[in-house]
């Protein structure tokens, strides 16, 4: 590969692989010798697709704010009609993630507790990447009726950590299945009250 990767092409893998390691390992424990040792790429090639570290990082955030703009809008093109059913498959979209063996919570919290000085600015990246993911998840659940789509939001939003704080404590012993009952009770709970049972409105 080396420099004969085209540059966007090499801004990808680089990406990419970093991406990985910064989720799996930690971002302050993945040096940039390591990234590079990793891609296969020149040290030239990286310099020129990153200035420092600290851009990669910053890539890595928006990378990671992009993937959730697409489930967003993966759900949306689903359930275009009901976004009571967006809400519905975004909760099955979680179930999918926190079942997979890699998994290590949200990139966002992870990255807020590596960086705990609130001014940082990786902190605050960090920190919007998350409130505008919830953000959009509260329109959401005004669309489809919530009569308090920001409280849904946040219930959903603590419900998500606990699960998250759980898959860390218990590992193998965790199901995600009881988060996911939960999670879908509590939307029909909002829309269409306690006694209401799952349907497509």
């Amino acid at each position: 590969m080396g420099d004969y990767m085209p540059r966007k092409s090499a801004r990808s893998h680089i990406l990419q692989v970093a991406s990985d390691l910064f989720y799996r390992e930690g971002i302050r424990a993945v040096g940039v010798d390591r990234i590079i040792a990793e891609s296969g790429i020149a040290k030239a090639s990286f310099y020129r697709n990153f200035a420092s570290k600290d851009d990669l990082v910053t890539a890595y955030l928006e990378y990671h704010q992009a993937l959730n703009a697409n489930d967003l809008e993966e759900v949306g093109v689903q359930h275009p009609e009901s976004a009571s059913m967006q809400l519905h498959a975004l909760i099955d979209k979680f179930v999918g993630k926190i079942k997979e063996p890699g998994y290590r919570g949200c990139p966002f919290v992870n990255t807020a507790v590596e960086f705990p000085d609130t001014s940082h600015h990786h902190h605050v990246n960090a920190v919007k990447g998350t409130e505008e993911n919830w953000s959009a998840i509260a329109r959401i659940a005004e669309k489809a009726g919530a009569a308090n789509p920001f409280e849904l939001a946040e219930l959903l939003r603590l419900l998500c950590s606990g699960a998250i704080t759980m898959s860390y404590l218990k590992k193998s012993d965790f199901n995600p299945d009881h988060f996911s009952r939960a999670a879908h009770m509590l939307v029909d709970s909002h829309l269409f009250g306690w006694t209401a049972t799952r349907k497509d409105v």
